[in-house]
């Protein structure tokens, strides 16, 4: 059974719905320990051991490839590891894996991190500045059109099969009205975006642990999320 050390964030989504779409069900052959980021259980001794960029999520598989426990953290890579470990939604010819890593890799280094950026400007900061709303909101744009054009000739982000790179885009796009996008305008994700929403593992993976989140509106949990407290030199 599987530990993951997560949140109900985009992030953590991608592998709550990754073990669920590969058949293992919480709380059977998973269990999701919450790290509530509000109040700074990601900066706990025991989670930093696992994580020691106290980001989340992490897993720790007490049957590792060598039969001993391993952990991993950084969402691509538990994807990543997930899929060697499972055998699913990662092709096995070399043409097929690369064209999925490559999505992989688009929203590891560019999706997720300007779509967080264009969260946290729009909805989080405590000043809201008109040039950063706007050069992010333009990012977002920019990334849904190169998402729709993808979609315009391939059913799925990939190529013709579901894998861990549309695993992995779905739950950053969930939020596509706060990030100031309108998805009529791009009808070949829209259709995708439906599609993958519909898929009932999809559905529950999203609503692991959601039933703990609770509003942003203290200002220790701020400061734990965004201030100088995520930047201390760890011993």
């Amino acid at each position: 059974m599987i530990d993951v050390y997560s949140w109900p964030t985009s992030n953590d989504n991608k592998v709550h719905i990754m073990r669920e779409e590969c058949r293992y069900r919480l709380g059977r052959d998973w269990i999701a320990h919450p790290i509530d980021i509000d109040a700074g259980d990601q900066f706990t001794p025991e989670f930093l051991k696992i994580s020691p960029h106290n980001k989340i999520p992490a897993i720790v598989d007490p049957n590792g490839p060598d039969g001993k426990p391993i952990s991993r953290f950084e969402s691509g890579a538990i994807l990543l590891y997930l899929a060697s470990k499972t055998g699913k939604f990662l092709p096995e010819d070399t043409r097929g894996k690369y064209e999925v890593l490559q999505w992989l890799m688009f929203q590891m280094g560019g999706l997720g991190p300007m779509l967080g950026q264009n969260h946290h400007c729009r909805l989080y900061a405590p000043e809201k500045i008109e040039c950063a709303i706007n050069r992010y909101t333009n990012e977002a744009k920019c990334i849904y059109g190169v998402l729709d054009g993808q979609l315009k000739e391939n059913p799925y982000i990939a190529g013709k099969t579901y894998s861990i790179a549309g695993i992995a885009i779905y739950p950053w796009t969930r939020n596509w009205k706060n990030q100031g996008i309108d998805i009529n305008e791009y009808s070949h994700f829209k259709r995708w975006f439906e599609k993958i929403g519909a898929r009932p593992a999809v559905k529950r993976g999203c609503e692991v642990l959601t039933a703990l989140r609770k509003p942003l509106h203290d200002d220790k949990a701020r400061e734990q999320l965004f201030g100088s407290t995520q930047y201390r030199k760890r011993k």
